[in-house]
């Protein structure tokens, strides 16, 4: 089991960045797949981006590609979303979850433990 804690949220004018972490508990971190996800307001969540356990195996949802990158430190527990070029439509709730590299890992299927959540709003 793992649990997770996302930071790094904000209030950020369009064309800006921020980077989100999230970070893990427990020893077997670097056994996750990892992803991000997103929930705006009145919508359903959206896969974002996935990466592999070595992070040498990334994907990335369509509307972000390009403009986000997902990294890991295994060493440091830790999984991170680089968000570049911010759009307003990029507001939402962020979540970061964990799953078994398993089919369906890089399609944002099936992931079995979640964060909290940490809002970033995109300002036009």
């Amino acid at each position: 089991q793992v649990q997770l804690v996302e930071s790094g949220g904000g209030l950020v004018q369009a064309g800006g960045s921020l980077r989100l972490s999230c970070a893990a508990s427990g020893r077997t971190f670097s056994s996750y797949a990892m992803g991000w996800f997103r929930q705006a307001p009145g919508k359903e969540r959206e896969f974002v981006a996935a990466i592999s356990t070595t992070g040498s195996i990334t994907y990335y949802a369509d509307s972000v590609k390009g403009r986000f990158t997902i990294s890991r430190d295994n060493a440091k527990n830790t999984v991170y979303l680089q968000m570049n070029s911010l759009k307003p439509e990029d507001t939402a709730v962020y979540y970061c979850a964990a799953r078994s590299q398993t089919p369906g890992w890089g399609a944002g299927r099936g992931y079995d433990y979640w964060g909290q959540g940490t809002q970033v709003t995109v300002s036009s």
